[in-house]
């Protein structure tokens, strides 16, 4: 199979229908053999029956649906997990990403050998000051950050080998850092692409100002995660040793100074009077506890997490 067009989506019962027969042009106008993959992220209008439907006329569309609302990250991960094709496609349901930019997308991967390509919305509709500025701030943000060259790593319409989202993890509100997150597991050859950013045509956006604050929180946990996820130890250990050590010699040379006062006849203070005796022993306990910290972190990465990350209520076409 060519193709896996992935779609999450949250209450897009307007769009679905524009979309859907948008994407059927450009299949069959390129004869790709394809599958698409709709994952309804807990939608309360009627964008469940609308995949339902195509469903029933198209044995290639496929849908998943969610119990509830898990995020955008969970319905990537669901859409990847049952994905087939040699190139997987995501995009946004609400029109702004074309699928017109599918077949150039669809021949960086398969004759240009990239591992990931990802859109680059260089024009943009959206407010100047609401999101293109702290987009770019953002994106800034995250290039000098993870070192992956990107002017846009929020664009939802990316294009991946299939090989590369199967052996990447994208959890909490990941979705962002996919480029990362494939960098980090080997794959080194990310592309971009400048993409056709259509303004939106039904709706509202699902993503307010938070997202940005969210995101450069996100950006810190994958910053630390490449870095040190792998061996918290390597960080929280060596932090709490040198605190410990600065810690223990202070205290130790608090007490030696007052038994040299004391034998030399000199006029001291008792050691519970001196304030560095409890800056040097408050050091010594966080010390201790950043190296349980590193210690409890190296444990943690040997037990299998078994929780659910989101909760599947019917699939159609699988």
């Amino acid at each position: 199979m060519n193709l896996s067009i992935l779609i999450p989506l949250l209450n897009e019962e307007e769009s679905l229908k524009e979309l859907y027969t948008w994407i059927i042009k450009v299949m069959q106008s390129n004869n790709y053999s394809y599958e698409i993959i709709f994952v309804d992220d807990g939608s309360t209008d009627d964008s469940w029956n609308i995949i339902e439907s195509f469903s029933n006329e198209n044995p290639n569309v496929k849908g998943i649906r969610f119990m509830k609302n898990f995020g955008k990250s969970q319905a990537l991960h669901a859409g990847f997990a049952k994905a087939k094709g040699d190139v997987i496609i995501t995009m946004d349901a609400d029109l702004q990403d074309s699928p017109d930019e599918i077949p150039e997308l669809y021949d960086m991967i398969t004759k240009e050998k990239f591992d990931l390509v990802s859109g680059w919305k260089k024009k943009r509709y959206d407010s100047v000051v609401a999101k293109n500025l702290p987009s770019k701030l953002f994106n800034w943000a995250a290039r000098k950050t993870s070192g992956v060259e990107l002017n846009d790593f929020n664009c939802g319409l990316k294009a991946y080998k299939n090989v590369v989202v199967k052996n990447i993890e994208v959890s909490g509100e990941m979705h962002r850092y996919i480029p990362v997150l494939a960098k980090n597991a080997g794959f080194a050859k990310i592309g971009e692409k400048v993409v056709i950013h259509q303004a939106r045509k039904y709706g509202e956006t699902k993503f307010g100002m938070e997202r940005f604050i969210n995101g450069f929180l996100d950006l810190i946990t994958i910053w630390f995660l490449s870095r040190f996820g792998k061996r918290p130890m390597h960080l929280f250990g060596a932090m709490g040793s040198i605190m410990f050590i600065i810690g223990f010699l202070s205290a130790g040379y608090i007490g030696v100074s007052k038994l040299y006062h004391m034998y030399s006849g000199v006029k001291y203070t008792l050691v519970t009077n001196n304030p560095w005796f409890y800056i040097a022993l408050t050091t010594m306990i966080l010390g201790t506890q950043l190296f349980l910290a590193g210690f409890l972190g190296e444990i943690i990465l040997r037990t299998k997490n078994n929780e659910a990350r989101y909760k599947v209520a019917r699939e159609v076409n699988f």
